[in-house]
């Protein structure tokens, strides 16, 4: 059966979920979803989410979200004057985003990622949250999160990040 690319088919990892042939042709995010994903969930470090087919629980995407902190004077100085003056502020870090690589794309990866988008909104309203932070971890990444309008910060530019009344935007 097809991939079907629904917020229901997204759900928390759990144990019974099939994460052995997930392969996203890179060594530490299989590594991170086969190994460590449920250990950071068990110890609230973490929170995976996975996209499975709809008929069985094999995993063909996920990605983490958590807590962090940025300070102040990493933003934009324009977007910064906006803000209240606290040396730190709350952002939702998406720490880990990947697709299964075998098979066809279709818009996997920009589903999850907007979905990760939603979720982390939805949250915001309850938790605060000023933007959802990613590292990209190369020029492919950064190019990919750049297409969706992510901002880099001024002292780190692998380290981009996405105003939350950007996000508001994306889900009237």
């Amino acid at each position: 059966m097809p991939i079907i690319l629904a917020p229901e088919y997204v759900v928390p990892l759990q144990k019974e979920h099939d994460r052995s042939a997930f392969d996203c042709k890179n060594d530490g995010l299989n590594r991170y979803l086969k190994q460590q994903a449920r250990q950071d969930a068990e110890k609230y470090v973490a929170a995976p989410f996975v996209l499975v087919e709809p008929d069985a629980p094999v995993v063909r995407g996920y990605y983490t979200l958590s807590s962090s902190l940025i300070p102040l004077d990493e933003l934009p100085a324009e977007l910064a004057r906006k803000l209240p003056r606290y040396n730190s502020l709350p952002v939702t870090l998406l720490g880990r985003l990947a697709r299964d690589k075998t098979i066809p794309d279709k818009g996997l990866g920009e589903f999850l990622l907007l979905d990760a988008l939603h979720r982390g909104l939805q949250h915001a309203q309850q938790i605060a949250s000023m933007a959802v932070v990613v590292d990209a971890k190369d020029d492919e990444a950064e190019h990919f999160y750049k297409h969706f309008n992510f901002l880099s910060f001024q002292r780190t530019p692998l380290r981009l990040f996405l105003p939350m009344t950007q996000i508001e935007k994306l889900f009237p």
